[in-house]
């Protein structure tokens, strides 16, 4: 699971508001034995949240690519930044 973080400051005079910071966290679920274990499906809402989800797909693939547990082929979210949808 991926957790989005923004940090935003805030003058306390004027109230005007500006971003400060952005990480992104990973964090893995495990079960009583501390093995990972599945959550539930997350559903992205706002446009936001399905533009960070694809990223985090992606983020995810090029992971397992370089750890040598998915080929690169099979790779569909990466490869799509590649190719071209236009006909």
């Amino acid at each position: 699971m991926e957790v989005y973080i923004d940090v935003w400051m805030e003058d306390r005079f004027s109230g005007e508001r500006s971003k400060a910071n952005e990480a992104i966290y990973t964090f893995v679920a495990v079960d009583e034995t501390g093995k990972p274990t599945e959550v539930p499906p997350l559903a992205p809402e706002t446009d936001l949240e399905r533009e960070r989800y694809a990223g985090a797909l992606r983020r995810k693939q090029l992971s397992l690519v370089l750890a040598g547990k998915m080929k690169p082929d099979e790779a569909t979210e990466l490869k799509a930044l590649f190719t071209s949808q236009t006909p």
